[in-house]
């Protein structure tokens, strides 16, 4: 069979598939991918069982079950002083990434251009390519990984139609603050831009600081896209369950390309979800949760040469190897994965040059023992 012409050239095997294919080989701690090392809630598992014994196993409505955006609306509510309309501005997805990936199919025409920040998820600009649209790479910037608005502002308008930010962000764990989502709004408005947010993470945030996602600022909803994950809230990514909120006009879109997609998501499942938000201990206690894990990783590795980036969210933890090896991060981390046995995350993969500060992401979002395992072996290092 002769070949076909690819429509995504560049993008090979996902990093994060050949580091844990790596771990395991092995026999190395995997603190690579991002999933939880606990198990889910034996209540929200049992409220699954109870759903499927109850024949909740045939298509949910295209939308998500009302029983479920009602539930989002009111934490919605509860977190943010907004409550978006259940009906017309809450869609159910299979997962944050497929959120992301029809809200790009959604807004993005052919021609348009889409700023994105490096490093950044590695689902944005491939989304944005099949859609035919431009990645437009900006460089967050250091210390500390934040958006430099001056330069956001020097490249517009030009043809660019949407920006996306991710906060708290992934992988670097940093944050956004009101006077970024002030600023965002600001160019937003003078550029008649869509913003599209990422804010899966938006229940695990440290240090005394307050999620600011774009459903907090009134500025900023009309025009604005919150993509969100009960995988990451609620330990269960291999369910693949996400939402989306968006005003009526950019949701009536999104839900064209979400029906042909994947049209509707686990019925089950949607029912215990419905049912498991109305407690609110589960998702108000995620920040301390891990905030506790992150702080028993720092004390675990202060006796070794790695230097913590500071996190301020999301359950992952960079370190600096500058003062241990020069070698490059991919290299160091198959270094640390083959040789010493714990399994990291590269940075540079998240730039689209390549850029290589000589960090390292870890996750840790795993139990303790495995955590202070992993640290006494990286301080042997």
């Amino acid at each position: 069979m002769t070949g076909i012409p690819s429509k995504l050239p560049r993008s090979g095997t996902s990093i994060f598939s050949v580091m844990s294919k790596m771990a395991a080989d092995h026999g190395a701690i995997n603190l690579s991918q991002g999933f939880p090392g606990f198990d889910v809630s034996a209540t929200l598992v049992a409220q699954v069982h109870e759903a499927m014994a109850q024949g909740y196993n045939q298509y949910a409505p295209m939308e998500g079950l009302p029983a479920l955006r009602e539930a989002i609306a009111s934490m919605t509510f509860d977190r943010y002083n907004f409550r978006p309309s259940p009906t017309e501005e809450i869609t159910i997805t299979t997962g944050a990434t497929e959120g992301l990936f029809t809200t790009i199919m959604a807004l993005i025409n052919r021609g348009d251009e889409v700023i994105v920040f490096d490093p950044g998820y590695d689902s944005y600009g491939p989304a944005i390519r099949l859609a035919g649209g431009t990645p437009i790479h900006l460089a967050l910037k250091m210390p500390g990984f934040y958006i430099d608005w001056d330069e956001v502002r020097s490249i517009l308008p030009g043809k660019v139609k949407v920006i996306i930010i991710n906060t708290p962000h992934n992988p670097t764990g940093s944050i956004l603050h009101e006077k970024d989502l002030q600023e965002l709004a600001l160019l937003a408005d003078q550029h008649d831009l869509f913003v599209l947010s990422d804010e899966v993470y938006e229940h695990i945030i440290f240090d005394g600081h307050s999620h600011q996602s774009v459903l907090k600022h009134e500025a900023l909803r009309s025009r604005s896209v919150a993509v969100s994950s009960f995988g990451k809230t609620f330990h269960a990514t291999g369910w693949k369950v996400g939402y989306v909120v968006a005003p009526r006009v950019l949701s009536e879109e999104i839900r064209k390309v979400h029906q042909f997609v994947t049209f509707s998501v686990s019925s089950a499942v949607q029912h215990a979800l419905a049912k498991f938000l109305t407690n609110r201990d589960h998702y108000e206690h995620l920040s301390s949760f891990y905030e506790q894990k992150r702080d028993h990783f720092l004390e675990a590795i202060q006796g070794s040469r790695f230097t913590p980036i500071a996190s301020s969210g999301t359950y992952f933890q960079l370190l600096s190897y500058d003062s241990i090896d020069t070698r490059h991060d991919v290299d160091m981390a198959a270094y640390l994965t083959q040789q010493h046995g714990v399994a990291s995350i590269p940075i540079s993969v998240f730039y689209q040059d390549g850029t290589d500060h000589r960090l390292l992401r870890f996750c840790f979002a795993k139990h303790e023992d495995t955590l202070s395992e992993a640290a006494e072996k990286l301080c042997k290092i």
